[in-house]
């Protein structure tokens, strides 16, 4: 496994094996770090050390202490992405997941088990039978009919690990599993892309919560995908609630009510356009008209953001990981530096974090 690392975080970086071994000053040749990656050699411990700064990744990614790898790394995207880029999220994930497993080993806590409400993944034999998938899904997790406040929370209390990161600007998201030994379940993880408005993130993460929750089965990668967008409009904008607010039927909408509504359910306007043709409160025509006239241009730019553009990724955010580590800090399971070392923080911002202002 330590090969599979090391490769992986040289595409991240942008070398070649040669590239590499120039940037190492000649520490080890392209050749040796081949056979390091092929798991025929095995780096000295001063090798390790040079490739981690060189890399720079932490030594326990490099080292795989704790035997994970990532499986069914399932990117939905805008383009093809490049092996670099997969090479980059992949290991931006497994450092994540190698601290936060690392600290609730600290605390001796199992990590949480994902409280799936659907066992097992359904069959759909139409796109819109993603409808009542999303309504079952409410159903069992009892959340009701009004909008959810904190999409990122809800998967956390749930068991999902959300990270929140710098993606490829192709990359919106995706989820996969950690793999790990021993026989122990394997974790479902939900990647979302920072540079997304905190309204494309929510219908990111519902989007990533349809594809645990629906079987590939019989669909192809098109109708899946159409299926799961389906899902993440029925889960975050349920069709009761949407008729009370707007009305069963609408020739005609205004931009401040839209405004408005989208505001209500935290999603996108465009989002909440389709959700409306989708239940049949207005029809195509309708649709049409908007995205000619006040809705020009909302697919790329989104009207009215809940997110200051320059604070994007700090609403909503993922909290379990930040507390796990305040908690062990509190009860002198750890120090300080490692508090900061996990949480990769500045030690006086943990500190404060600690004591208060």
């Amino acid at each position: 496994m330590i090969g599979q690392r090391i490769k992986l975080a040289r595409k991240k970086a942008g070398f070649s094996l040669r590239g590499l071994a120039d940037a190492l000053g000649g520490k080890v040749s392209a050749q040796a770090i081949g056979k390091y990656e092929r798991d025929e050699m095995t780096p000295s411990s001063g090798v390790l050390i040079a490739l981690s700064k060189t890399l720079v990744v932490s030594l326990s990614y490099l080292m795989d202490s704790q035997s994970i790898e990532l499986k069914h790394v399932d990117f939905r995207t805008k383009a093809n992405t490049t092996g670099k880029e997969r090479a980059q999220v992949e290991t931006t994930v497994l450092e994540w997941i190698e601290r936060y497993l690392q600290i609730e080993r600290i605390l001796e806590l199992d990590s949480a088990e994902w409280e799936a409400p659907i066992v097992p993944p359904q069959k759909l034999s139409a796109v819109e039978d993603a409808e009542a998938l999303a309504n079952k899904v409410r159903d069992n997790w009892q959340l009701g009919l009004d909008p959810i406040p904190n999409m990122t929370e809800l998967l956390e209390e749930k068991g999902l690990k959300v990270l929140i990161e710098e993606l490829p600007v192709r990359v919106s998201g995706f989820t996969c599993l950690v793999k790990r030994s021993g026989g122990q379940a394997d974790l479902p993880v939900v990647v979302v892309n920072k540079a997304s408005t905190l309204e494309r993130r929510r219908l990111t993460l519902a989007h990533e919560l349809a594809h645990r929750l629906i079987s590939p089965e019989g669909l192809d990668e098109q109708t899946a995908e159409k299926a799961a967008n389906y899902f993440a409009g029925a889960f975050l904008m349920p069709s009761e609630h949407v008729r009370r607010e707007v009305g069963r039927h609408r020739n005609q909408l205004g931009y401040s009510e839209l405004v408005g509504l989208k505001k209500l359910y935290r999603v996108s306007g465009s989002a909440f356009l389709v959700r409306l043709k989708n239940l049949g409160i207005i029809n195509e025509s309708t649709l049409t008209y908007a995205f000619q006239t006040y809705a020009r241009g909302w697919r790329s730019v989104e009207p009215d953001e809940l997110e200051d553009s320059g604070q994007r990724g700090q609403r909503e955010k993922p909290r379990r990981f930040e507390r796990l580590c305040y908690r062990a800090l509190a009860e002198g399971l750890i120090s300080l530096t490692k508090t900061a070392e996990l949480l990769r923080s500045p030690i006086d911002e943990v500190e404060a974090g600690l004591k208060g202002p």
